[in-house]
């Protein structure tokens, strides 16, 4: 099997701090780091999603070459975040769709998962899915529904789907709620196994990759929904940015 992702790569670090006091010179708690915590994120996640439920899969993965960072500082013991701080995202070097143009159609499918920092442009977007396959959309832009109406699905959270409210009953657009499960064609799916939220940190990138490769194989729109809520349901139980269990996939 012959997958191709494209998306901005970013690390995602975890300082996870010990919190017992506040400044004496302003209100503010003093963090003291204990262990730091890095992995890929944004379409990086993407990509391990996918290694991880695919494990004997070819995937060619093209991303940004500036480096987008962002770090998180944690008090370890309740998981609370106190601080976010994102580096590298106001220059981004731009996607050349040329690079894949001849050999695209030869992915058995694609998941573009755009974090809107400028890697791809919309017309982008409407190549790679004129031109792929079978293709997925996990995208923060908000669009114009005949710029994207090519993918085969376009996954979105509750927030941009309210941005692109226009189409979100359209045959492919599907809408994660978050633990509410997920809405699709007016039908909602409840989580199968909802659990305490850890940590919603790279959910929605497991759930495209848990949906896409599930769909792929079985090509059942309402199996692949349900397997991907399922493995969102977890990851978010979990500390940090972590993949589906081995029994799951």
């Amino acid at each position: 099997m012959k997958i191709l992702i494209i998306g901005e790569l970013c690390e995602d670090k975890f300082i996870y701090c010990k919190v017992d006091r506040i400044s004496p010179e302003a209100p503010v708690p003093v963090l003291n780091p204990l262990e730091t915590v890095s992995n890929l994120g944004m379409a990086g996640n993407v990509y391990k999603n996918i290694e991880a439920l695919l494990p004997e899969s070819f995937i060619d993965f093209y991303h940004q070459d500036t480096t987008i960072t962002k770090t998180r500082f944690v008090e370890k013991k309740s998981n609370h975040m106190f601080l976010r701080f994102d580096e590298g995202e106001s220059i981004v070097d731009k996607f050349n769709f040329s690079i894949i143009k001849d050999k695209i159609s030869s992915y058995d499918f694609v998941i573009v998962s755009d974090y809107n920092k400028g890697f791809l442009s919309v017309e982008d977007l409407q190549k790679i899915s004129l031109n792929s396959n079978m293709s997925f959309l996990d995208t923060k832009k908000k669009l114009n529904y005949e710029s994207v109406s090519g993918f085969t699905f376009i996954k979105m959270n509750k927030i941009e789907s309210e941005q692109n409210s226009s189409f979100i009953n359209k045959s492919n657009v599907i809408v994660t709620l978050g633990k509410d499960g997920v809405l699709y064609q007016d039908k909602h799916f409840e989580s199968p196994n909802p659990q305490e939220t850890i940590d919603v940190s790279g959910a929605g990138d497991t759930f495209i990759s848990s949906f896409a490769s599930h769909f792929y194989l079985y090509k059942n729109i309402e199996k692949a929904i349900n397997f991907a809520n399922e493995t969102s349901a977890e990851v978010v139980s979990k500390r940090g940015v972590a993949l589906p269990s081995k029994k799951l996939i």
